[in-house]
């Protein structure tokens, strides 16, 4: 099994969902992705160069979630993990979690959320 670096519980205010009140009022969305690589090079050189930059991950998390705006969250997780495999060549698979705890469901909910994992393909 892969080695794994979890960003868990980013938070972000974006306008995403099918209803027009959710295209114009940015709401609360939390997002965790693990990404899927062999760490044993940047754990036994103490190198960043041998591993992912954490910032850099938040930051492209970040520029997706807040300036695009998707109608359903299955979308922002496929281009937050397409974005990610594009962007690290490093990485061999990604899981990211999108929750959507504002969601109005008519009735108690914690959040409405998906996953998806994807590999690099070749």
């Amino acid at each position: 099994m892969p080695d794994h670096i979890v960003l868990d519980g980013m938070v972000f205010q974006a306008r995403h969902g099918v209803h027009d009140h959710e295209k114009v009022t940015a709401q609360r969305f939390e997002v965790d992705v693990e990404l899927l690589l062999d760490l044993q090079p940047a754990g036994l050189e103490d190198d960043l160069e041998r591993t992912i930059d954490y910032g850099r991950v938040y930051e492209t998390v970040r520029t997706i979630v807040e300036s695009t705006t998707f109608n359903l969250i299955e979308a922002l997780a496929e281009a937050i993990a397409h974005e990610l495999l594009s962007d690290f060549p490093a990485l061999d698979e990604v899981v990211v979690r999108v929750r959507k705890p504002e969601i109005q469901l008519g009735g108690p909910l914690n959040f409405a959320g998906v996953q998806v994992r994807r590999r690099r393909s070749g």
